[in-house]
């Protein structure tokens, strides 16, 4: 990024984060051939809790629903700092 405000760079890359989870969510969700409702059932949540984790503006991804999501989908979290 070009832009010489550090605090503009911080929020895009926070925004670039929250949308490629909620993407990997979706995608991981749909390849399992589930719906919403389902993926919620096998979670322990409700629907509109999945599609808010869906949502690419949402802010609160926390990493023990997102371990649940992957445990659901037979799937593991993996974090990598570079």
């Amino acid at each position: 990024m070009t832009s010489s405000d550090p605090e503009l760079e911080i929020m895009v890359e926070e925004a670039s984060i929250n949308a490629k989870v909620a993407q990997l969510i979706y995608e991981a969700r749909t390849k399992a051939g589930l719906t919403q409702k389902q993926l919620a059932e096998l979670v322990g949540t409700k629907q509109p809790v999945i599609a808010r984790l869906e949502d690419a503006d949402y802010e609160g991804h926390s990493l023990s629903m997102l371990q649940k999501i992957a445990r659901a989908l037979n799937q593991k979290v993996v974090i990598h700092l570079i």
